[in-house]
């Protein structure tokens, strides 16, 4: 994306159009950002200068670019809610059966209000996130995507799953105790 019209403070998106060509390195320097965590994609440094682009490489009306990558974003949104979603289930799946299996004092520990309740809470609001996140979905597959509300949705969807699976992660890992982070709880071992 590049600005191809003067700044307009009053509308600072508008100007902006959107590119598709090929990425000259005699224009273009990468460099990697170090990161403490989540490595599965790496993250980069990205300088463009004096790049050339003709202009038959635009894509879409010139100065529409901002709106055409918001729209974009609406499926973007709709996929990271599923993501979430399906990060907490594991997490409460790992932590259930667990719940199950630790035996504390005769009985499993998944059989306190301590332990139940918790996790009940957070398959709860899983299960509200995923709902909103299928509505969003819906529109998005109707091509309602030129509608003011459906941004709403997927902005929504998004947001109320990823606060689920974080809260539904915690969960997990408390329920799980000293056993949790280490030794039990692996994603990729769950089914």
């Amino acid at each position: 994306m590049a600005r191809t019209a003067d700044f307009d403070p009053k509308s600072p998106t508008s100007g902006l159009s959107l590119f598709y060509t090929p990425l000259d390195r005699t224009h273009v320097t990468i460099r990697p950002i170090h990161k403490m965590g989540g490595r599965a994609i790496d993250s980069n440094e990205l300088f463009i200068v004096d790049l050339p682009i003709p202009e038959s490489d635009r894509l879409g009306p010139e100065g529409q670019g901002f709106k055409m990558v918001l729209q974009g974003m609406n499926a973007e949104r709709c996929l990271l809610a599923g993501e979430s979603i399906g990060t907490g289930l594991a997490a409460l799946k790992r932590a259930t059966q667990y719940a199950q299996e630790r035996v504390v004092f005769s009985r499993p520990i998944g059989q306190n209000q301590g332990i139940a309740h918790p996790l009940a809470e957070a398959w709860m609001n899983l299960e509200a996130a995923k709902l909103l996140a299928y509505r969003a979905a819906e529109m998005f597959d109707k091509g309602e995507e030129s509608s003011t509300t459906i941004g709403a949705y997927c902005n929504s969807a998004k947001y109320l799953s990823a606060e689920a699976a974080f809260k539904a992660c915690e969960r997990a890992v408390l329920t799980l105790g000293g056993m949790g982070y280490a030794q039990v709880f692996p994603f990729w071992k769950c089914e």
